[in-house]
């Protein structure tokens, strides 16, 4: 099996190199910087054990990779999805399967439009929590999922490549029924934003903090609140649209947890989590929201963005999200 990796981030370093260590799987990778990387990747696993992945060709060059693919993967931020599509769609083979590691950034709604009849899957979330450690060389896998729910679109046997996928992550693969159950998600649509908001909603230029925030082991019972809240509105969203009840369960029923402090105990100590940062900059001034860091740009701009245009076509309330919503909208646009 040849599978190409579209992008060089902490999942594409991680992924690749997960994919790579496995025997008849070839993976390659498509990325802007090939000349950083090295044929063989280095990636330490949680329980501090180390596979080392091959690559078998690393380029930018679209069409040395995308035509002997059977799948192409998507690793990267929905700000790059629609361009990525765009360059490689020349090179696909019709029995190509393309791929996204994270669907809730707007995968789905841009290959109903370029590719419509191609072959797709996508997760619901992603595989894996992932952290480069020496650029082309050297990653971490922080930690695998229980299980993994995706959508498959336009392939005739689905169960075989639902079981492809469970093989290849090493993980069980659960099928769901609609592309919007992958596509809208209250993990960090909802997530990160409901944290930044509470941090920052009083935040403006000129405004500077003594020291930077850890952004998980510094939660707090507000965040996690307004997280519920939205949830709650995002849940109403859902039942709209006709999604199965379940399909994506409450925050609260997949954490664990009963209310707004257990939920916060809950994801204060996530081991994965540990050491994360909050998004800040640091200057003569102190320390500032970076506004041009993903948990912006991304949970903003592409994540939380489908659940505001969609609870808004709906005529869902929503005034939770449309709040965070609108307020990180300012903040990205520097208004």
């Amino acid at each position: 099996m040849n599978i190409c990796i579209c992008g060089g981030g902490n999942l594409g370093h991680v992924v690749s190199g997960f994919l790579g260590s496995k025997p008849n799987v070839t993976v390659g990778i498509l990325t802007r910087h090939p000349e950083s990387w090295s044929q063989q990747l280095e990636i330490r696993l949680p329980n501090k054990s180390v596979v080392n992945g091959e690559l078998k060709l690393v380029t930018n060059n679209p069409s040395e990779i995308i035509p002997q693919a059977d799948i192409v993967l998507l690793c990267l931020p929905g700000m790059f999805i629609r361009s990525e599509i765009e360059e490689i769609i020349p090179y696909l083979r019709p029995t190509t399967v393309v791929g996204s590691i994270v669907s809730s950034t707007g995968f789905f709604f841009q290959t109903h439009e370029l590719i419509p009849n191609q072959p797709t899957f996508g997760f619901q979330r992603v595989p894996f929590i992932a952290r480069t450690r020496t650029y082309g060389h050297k990653a971490d896998l922080l930690g695998f999922k229980s299980s993994l729910n995706v959508v498959i679109e336009n392939y005739d046997d689905v169960e075989a490549l639902r079981s492809t996928l469970e093989n290849l992550f090493d993980t069980p693969v659960k099928l769901l029924d609609n592309f919007y159950e992958v596509s809208l998600s209250n993990s960090n649509p909802l997530l990160h934003t409901s944290r930044l908001y509470t941090m920052w909603k009083d935040w403006h230029e000129g405004i500077f903090y003594p020291k930077q925030s850890l952004f998980y082991e510094d939660w707090t019972v507000d965040a996690s609140q307004l997280y519920i809240e939205m949830d709650n509105e995002f849940q109403q969203l859902l039942q709209a649209l006709g999604i199965k009840k379940g399909a994506i369960p409450p925050v609260l029923e997949y954490y664990e947890s009963h209310d707004a402090d257990s939920l916060c105990e809950k994801i204060r100590n996530i081991s994965a989590f540990k050491g994360i940062a909050s998004p800040m900059i640091k200057s003569s001034y102190g320390w500032a929201p970076d506004t041009h860091s993903r948990y912006f740009t991304e949970d903003f701009g592409y994540g939380l963005k489908f659940i505001y245009q969609l609870a808004k076509a709906k005529k869902i309330s929503s005034q939770h999200i449309d709040n965070v919503y609108e307020w990180g909208n300012r903040i990205v646009s520097g208004n």
